[in-house]
């Protein structure tokens, strides 16, 4: 009888999305910025979402929540990759501070059922967000549509997404 090796390797501690957060938060807001999102795949592929504050997110704002997040977790245990972006133009609104800083700006709005238009983001809250707009609608009495002021008030279970509205 031959003797049988066996091999242990050790098992990867998957990292917990909530977990990051709480540890990520304070070194986000050291740079002027907050946390928008944190992905972690099955493969411990670690992508954090932020976003200024006031200005845009810069590379070294980048670098440094990366550094900070190889401080706080071991590479050897958790036997992760990390990516640390910023929210993009294009991409819609997670959380309520990018709302709340985008008030006075336009955005592009998809409601629940296919309705889109091109808004002011008026206020935002817990509830919803306030918006106001202008379309070109019939009205009774004219031959030709005229401009339409509207403002409404959408709980977000309405709204499907929410982008900056980008003009050139």
């Amino acid at each position: 009888m031959s003797p049988s090796f066996v091999f242990a390797t050790p098992a990867i501690i998957m990292l917990e999305a909530k977990e990051i957060e709480q540890m990520m938060t304070a070194a986000v807001e050291g740079r002027a910025c907050f946390l928008v999102d944190v992905q972690v795949s099955r493969e411990n592929d670690v992508e954090i979402t932020i976003e200024s504050c006031e200005g845009i997110v810069d590379l070294e704002d980048c670098a440094a929540v990366s550094h900070a997040f190889e401080s706080s977790f071991d590479r050897e245990k958790e036997d992760y990759s990390i990516t640390v972006s910023s929210a993009g133009l294009d991409q819609p609104f997670k959380v309520l501070r990018q709302y709340v800083k985008a008030v006075g700006t336009k955005v592009e709005v998809s409601l629940k059922g296919g309705r889109k238009f091109v808004a002011s983001l008026d206020a935002a809250d817990e509830e919803g967000i306030s918006l106001s707009w202008s379309a070109r609608e019939a009205v009774e009495g004219k031959k030709k549509k005229e401009l339409v002021a509207h403002s409404a008030k959408f709980p977000y279970g309405k709204v499907n997404a929410v982008v900056p509205y980008i003009e050139f």
